[in-house]
């Protein structure tokens, strides 16, 4: 019993931090109705700003606190995802309002490649590492009901308490705030929204902005466990079946369907891979969304769209 739940909560830590990552797809599609296929893009260059900025900061300004450096760099880190999200409105989606859906996805697949191409340039291409103090060692827990009790990472743990914590803010954010049920509207219809008086341009800008904030805590949170480096976009891959599963239009969708997909994948490779050679771990998301595309395409909780002719 130990090593199943030992194995079950690290799944359920490890579906929370994809959960952070598939959250950025939510936000964006639920108030834009554009896939953003830049957002793996985005995690990477917030985190590789935030942990250039924390370097170079005490550089500049000729101190040595390492905290005062994460949080400066923080803010600078943020101040240029608003930046990114404020030219992204202006140079690209002010100027395809109300265009196919296709062409929207296009063109996040545009800024995508020039984030990741913009960020070598800036920053470098090497494997940076981010510090922000969240503790290394594992604990064991109920080592009195099990023997050797149960291996928990502290790191995982402190990272999935942040990740659910920003999850839930965001949630009360879309449903209790006059902006969120903006951010809402103009997802249904651009025209409409526009026609009661809702400002599209500045409503892109705010979810781009909020987008860049959970791709840099996203990116942070990510960056401290593997370090800083190019291959760190591909973490967004994940993230892709999880928003399959929960439903594209569904912050708590964005949750359920990464611990699914954390605990599925960790069971599965811990008790069926070795039967079949090991891997499961890699495929097992794609094929679950696979299934779940062919039987519910919406996902959990996602809108079913019905089209009236």
């Amino acid at each position: 019993m130990g090593p199943f739940l030992e194995t079950l909560i690290g799944g359920l830590m490890t579906g929370m931090l994809y959960s952070l990552v598939a959250l950025g797809f939510v936000l964006i599609f639920k108030a834009s109705g554009v896939f953003n296929f830049a957002q793996g893009a985005m995690v990477l260059f917030a985190a590789l700003a935030m942990a250039r900025f924390a370097v170079w900061l005490p550089e500049w300004l000729g101190f040595e606190s390492q905290l005062l450096a994460n949080v400066l760099a923080f803010g600078v880190a943020m101040l240029i995802m608003i930046g990114v999200a404020w030219i992204i409105e202006r140079l690209v989606l002010g100027k395809l309002v109300n265009q196919e859906g296709v062409t929207l996805l296009m063109a996040t697949l545009g800024i995508a490649y020039f984030l990741d191409g913009f960020g070598q340039t800036v920053f470098g291409n090497d494997i940076y590492k981010i510090d922000i103090g969240l503790p290394k060692d594992p604990i064991f827990l109920f080592e009195s009901t099990f023997q050797g009790g149960i291996l928990v990472n502290k790191e995982e743990l402190y990272a999935a308490l942040i990740a659910a914590a920003l999850v839930a803010g965001l949630s009360l954010f879309f449903q209790k705030t006059a902006t969120g049920r903006a951010l809402r509207a103009v997802a249904d219809d651009h025209q409409a929204a526009q026609s009661i008086g809702i400002p599209l341009a500045r409503i892109w800008v705010i979810v781009w902005s909020v987008a860049g904030f959970v791709a840099l805590v996203a990116g942070i949170i990510w960056g401290s466990k593997l370090g800083v480096q190019f291959s760190l976009s591909l973490v967004a891959l994940k993230a892709l079946p999880v928003v399959i599963l929960g439903g594209l239009t569904s912050v708590p969708g964005a949750v359920i369907g990464g611990l699914i997909i954390g605990v599925g994948e960790k069971l599965s490779e811990a008790y069926i891979g070795p039967m079949v050679g090991g891997g499961i771990e890699i495929w097992f998301a794609y094929v679950l969304a696979l299934a779940f595309l062919l039987v519910r395409p919406q996902g959990l909780f996602g809108e079913k769209i019905i089209d009236r002719v």
